[in-house]
C-alpha cells in the first residue's frame, strides 16, 4: 500500500513538473489577443481573452495588444505655394483584433507596427495634404486638412490591419519670413477694419448733424410763415405791458443829450 501511494506521488511529481516546464496554459488578458503558430507557421485561429491550452513544443501563443494606443510627431513638408511647413500631429490607433495574425505575419509585433507602418504612413498623409493647401490655407481650413489627412490615414493603415481612431493636428509652424508676413498682413488688416469703423462713426455723426440742421432750419421756417402783422403787434403790446409792469414810478430826470428835464417834484 505504501509502495502504491508512493508511486503515484512519483508520477504526479513527475507530471507536475512537466506541466511547469512545459507550461501549456496560455492567458490572454484585456485588450489582447493570441496569434497561433504551429512550428513557427502563424495559423487563422485567434485567442480571445481568457484562458487557452497550447501544445507544448509545437504551438507557440504571440500575444498582440488590441487597445488604443497615441502616437505624436511631426513632419515638414511644402505648401502648394512651396512654404516649408512643419506640422505636429497626434494619432489614436489601434490593431483590428480580427486581423492580428496578418499583421503579426506581415509586420511583427505590435511595438514594430508603429515605427515600421504609422510613422511613414502619417509622414506620407500629411505630405500628400499639405501640397493641395496654400500656406494660409493651411491655417483658415485647419479642418478641412485635418478630415483629408484622416481619410488618408484610413485607407494606407487599413491595409495592414490598424484602425485610426482619431487624427489631430496639434500645430502648423511656418519659416520666419512667412510669419512675420502673416503678423503683418493681420495688422493691416485690423488697421484698415478699425479706420472703416471710424469712417462709418464719421458719417452717422454727420449724417445726424445734417438731419438736425434741417430739423432747425424747419422750425425757422414754419416760425417766419407764422409771423403776421397782427402777430407782430401782439408782441409790441406783450413787450409795452411787460415794461409798464417794471415802472416803479420815477420819471428820467433826462430825456436827451440837449435838452433838460425839469423836474416838478421841486416846484411850489
Amino acid at each position: 500500500m505504501n509502495t502504491g501511494l508512493i508511486k503515484y506521488a512519483f508520477i504526479a511529481f513527475v507530471a507536475l513538473i512537466l506541466v511547469l516546464t512545459l507550461n501549456p496554459f496560455v492567458v490572454i488578458g484585456a485588450g489582447e489577443r493570441g496569434v497561433v503558430m504551429n512550428f513557427g507557421a502563424v495559423q487563422k485561429e485567434i485567442l480571445n481573452e481568457g484562458l487557452h491550452i497550447r501544445i507544448p513544443i509545437m504551438q507557440k501563443v504571440i500575444i498582440m495588444n488590441v487597445q488604443v494606443q497615441k502616437g505624436e510627431g511631426q513632419g515638414d513638408a511644402a505648401s502648394k505655394d512651396l512654404q516649408q511647413v512643419t506640422t505636429n500631429v497626434a494619432i489614436n490607433y489601434h490593431l483590428d483584433p480580427l486581423k492580428v495574425a496578418h499583421v503579426y505575419q506581415s509586420i511583427g509585433t505590435f511595438n514594430q507596427v508603429g515605427e515600421r507602418i504609422i510613422l511613414p504612413a502619417v509622414s506620407e498623409s500629411v505630405k500628400a495634404a499639405t501640397a493641395q493647401y496654400t500656406a494660409e490655407e493651411l491655417i483658415s481650413k485647419r479642418q478641412e486638412v485635418r478630415e483629408k489627412i484622416r481619410q488618408l490615414l484610413l485607407v494606407r493603415l487599413a491595409v495592414y490591419g490598424v484602425i485610426v481612431d482619431d487624427f489631430s493636428i496639434v500645430n502648423f509652424a511656418f519659416s520666419r519670413e512667412f510669419s512675420n508676413a502673416i503678423e503683418s498682413k493681420t495688422t493691416a488688416e485690423q488697421l484698415k477694419l478699425k479706420a472703416e469703423r471710424d469712417l462709418e462713426r464719421i458719417r452717422i455723426e454727420a449724417d445726424q448733424k445734417i438731419l438736425q440742421a434741417q430739423a432747425e432750419a424747419e422750425s425757422l421756417r414754419l416760425q417766419k410763415e407764422n409771423v403776421t402783422e397782427n402777430l407782430i403787434k401782439l408782441r409790441q403790446i406783450e413787450m409795452q405791458q411787460r415794461a409798464i409792469e417794471k415802472w416803479d414810478g420815477k420819471l428820467p430826470q433826462v430825456t436827451g443829450a440837449a435838452t433838460p428835464f425839469i423836474d416838478l417834484r421841486g416846484t411850489p
